[in-house]
């Protein structure tokens, strides 16, 4: 199977880049698809609490561990790698990328490689779509809208959304769903996975006492964010390649 990179990212902070990829986790192992993840918020590592066993922290400025991502690729089980980008350094990662040809490699077929750009409800975060738009062209370039907190004051409407959007005709988009905060805050907590909350299970695979209410927020909320994880080409490649692999089953 070929490998797929995915990157989650955006230049502006505090647009839930990391819930996504959170998400994107948990999605990929509750479809038996092995994947492995970087987070590169040196040294804090927000997704590493959540994925202590898949997670390893990087400083992707460092070369070496630039090459912990691209240079193992073909020597590792897991097909899909996600590396989460720390908030501001998804600008810096893709020149870098540019620099040393890991997107032409991408567009040449020697690896997918998918690019998912999570946005706010700022003129910044649009203003980004532009800044990266260089970059995207043969990627799988998506656009999450992360609706965090339905309360914000949103300083596009749709009609400016849509103008910033038609500049970008490789794009594809996606929208997060608002999760309950207090069903959010109860996870971030326990530091479980999304799917281990619903479960009830604890960070160390024991039964735990999490809310029922609370647990069928974050269920429902899994399976509309699902629904959203499926419409992605990158997606629909990587289970079509495992049911390949698998003998079309």
């Amino acid at each position: 199977m070929k490998h797929t990179v995915i990157l989650v990212g955006a230049d502006k902070g505090g647009v839930g880049k990391t819930t996504l990829s959170r998400a994107l986790l948990d999605y990929l192992e509750r479809n038996n698809v092995l994947a492995r993840a970087f987070d590169t918020e040196n040294p804090r590592g927000t997704l590493k609490r959540f994925y202590p066993g898949k997670a390893e922290i990087i400083d992707l400025s460092n070369v070496a561990d630039q090459m912990k991502i691209l240079d193992t690729m073909d020597k590792v089980s897991e097909t899909v790698t996600v590396v989460d980008l720390k908030a501001g350094n998804l600008s810096n990662a893709l020149e870098i990328f540019e620099k040393i040809g890991v997107l032409q490699a991408a567009r040449d077929g020697v690896f997918d490689m998918g690019l998912l750009h999570v946005v706010g409800p700022s003129i910044a975060s649009l203003d980004e779509m532009n800044e990266v738009a260089k970059y995207t062209n043969g990627l799988g370039y998506v656009v999450a809208r992360n609706f965090i907190n339905e309360t914000n004051f949103f300083e596009w409407d749709e009609a400016t959304y849509s103008k910033y959007f038609a500049r970008l005709p490789n794009a594809r988009e996606i929208e997060v769903p608002k999760l309950n905060e207090m069903a959010y805050e109860q996870v971030d907590l326990a530091g479980v996975t999304f799917s281990d909350f619903v479960a009830n299970k604890s960070a160390d695979g024991e039964g735990a006492d999490f809310s029922f209410v609370l647990r069928g927020y974050v269920r429902k909320w899994m399976s509309d964010i699902d629904a959203q994880i499926e419409q992605l080409d990158m997606v629909k490649n990587i289970m079509a390649e495992k049911r390949a692999a698998a003998g079309g089953k």
